[in-house]
């Protein structure tokens, strides 16, 4: 079994890394002093993520790929945990699909009603598009708004139209693109890319500069519309919770209808370093086993620090 490399985004850009193909999956590793492996872009993989683990772990300890550590997932849908593994729970922000009226009257809060309302209102429209030269275009006029978002340097800023174009170009024959257009400028996009009966968003992201017109919103139920119409179970947007459960992004899905749930992730050492990590609690980093109070204050400090560099390029800028 020989090992070759494959491309996956690291903060935004793209990595080659160690890779071989187990069981119909692509397996890679990433890491540097601690190398875990992992099934690539597992959350899309359709069907069971490892059906036979013990065997998987086997032809993986034959395959070469150099790794201390697996770990997988189980799929929405199957939350009760099957396996006796060291056991950690995933948490993902799905809206269970059941119907768009559903979600409307009795999911999201009054807010959400009305800022839909209000983009509409203020000549919003959404529409379903193509990754063509023109979606691109307005993808990369989106990501060059701004160096900053949500607090943190952005990865996609003034990244070229064909690096672009490739990174959304996976998964084509089950993926589908909605853009928020105001007139004939687009002021916001969202892609979904489809696993078995889940509809998993990939990236949203819209002009902050037209903010007030609410496009991300509408995106959203847009989203949840087209759901109901493909018989969809779940509509993914990636974790419930990242480092501060009082974030503006977490209380943004709240509102809108996202609720927090819970997967049992497994993990298998592969070597005694890894065994020892992952006794240790090692395998998540050092971030991770900071003190929650601790890290709120990091967090915050990056924010300002972020804002004030912004404001100072910004000033910069407008006296050249």
């Amino acid at each position: 079994m020989s090992t070759s490399y494959a491309e996956i985004g690291v903060k935004g850009k793209a990595t080659a890394v160690p890779s071989v193909q187990i069981g119909g999956r692509d397996v890679i590793a990433t890491g540097k002093w601690l190398r875990t492996a992992n099934i690539r872009d597992e959350e899309l993989v359709e069907g069971q993520t490892a059906i036979d683990p013990d065997a998987f772990v086997h032809h993986l300890k034959q395959s070469g790929l150099r790794a201390d550590m697996f770990t997988f997932a189980q799929k929405l849908g199957d939350q009760e945990p099957r396996f006796s593994y060291l056991q950690e729970w995933d948490n993902w922000a799905a809206i269970p699909i059941t119907t768009y009226s559903d979600w409307w009257d009795n999911r999201v809060e009054s807010s959400v009603r009305r800022a839909v309302r209000k983009a509409a209102k203020s000549g919003v429209e959404v529409r379903v598009t193509e990754l063509n030269d023109t979606f691109v275009q307005g993808i990369v006029s989106i990501n060059n708004e701004s160096p900053v978002r949500q607090g943190k340097a952005f990865w996609h800023y003034q990244k070229d139209a064909e690096s672009v174009r490739r990174e959304h170009a996976t998964y084509p024959e089950r993926t589908a693109f909605l853009g928020a257009y105001l007139q004939d400028e687009m002021v916001g996009y969202l892609r979904i890319t489809f696993a078995d009966r889940t509809a998993n968003i990939i990236q949203i992201l819209s002009k902050m500069k037209h903010f007030d017109k609410r496009p991300t919103n509408a995106l959203i139920a847009k989203a949840v519309e087209m759901c109901d119409e493909w018989k969809m179970s779940y509509l993914t947007y990636c974790n419930y919770v990242y480092n501060d459960a009082d974030s503006s992004l977490t209380e943004f899905k709240r509102r809108s209808g996202f609720e927090q749930v819970l997967l049992p992730r497994y993990y298998i050492p592969l070597t005694l370093k890894g065994k020892i990590a992952l006794k240790l609690g090692m395998h998540h980093g050092i971030v991770k086993m900071l003190p929650k109070p601790v890290l709120k204050r990091l967090l915050g400090a990056r924010k300002y620090w972020y804002e004030r560099k912004l404001k100072t390029t910004s000033s910069a800028d407008s006296e050249q």
